[in-house]
């Protein structure tokens, strides 16, 4: 194998592991002081500000949030304090890594 073939799959590899370090988890999110149907936008919006956040499904009916993110670049608690910084204090219903 040629060296520019050596440093490729070099780059190529450390490329991988990188991605391999990041893991995506999921968060379910206990709201309980929504008290109107337009409470979710906001909610969705100041987690979906938070980087690293993949997706962000708000249920006014349930009270909850449901948060993928990247736990590399997020943290649990960067999602309940952005909930918390819109007026919504939240609790974890569960974590899964």
């Amino acid at each position: 194998m040629g060296n520019k073939m050596k440093k490729l799959a070099f780059v190529f590899l450390l490329a991988q592991s990188g991605a391999l370090c990041a893991a995506e988890q999921s968060v379910i999110l206990s709201i309980p002081t929504m008290d109107c149907p337009v409470c979710p936008i906001t909610i969705k919006k100041s987690l979906q500000k938070v980087t690293g956040v993949k997706s962000a499904k708000v249920s006014y009916e349930g009270k909850t949030a449901v948060v993928v993110f990247d736990n590399q670049l997020a943290k649990v608690e960067s999602l309940l304090k952005a909930t918390e910084n819109v007026g919504y204090p939240a609790t974890v219903l569960k974590n899964t890594p």
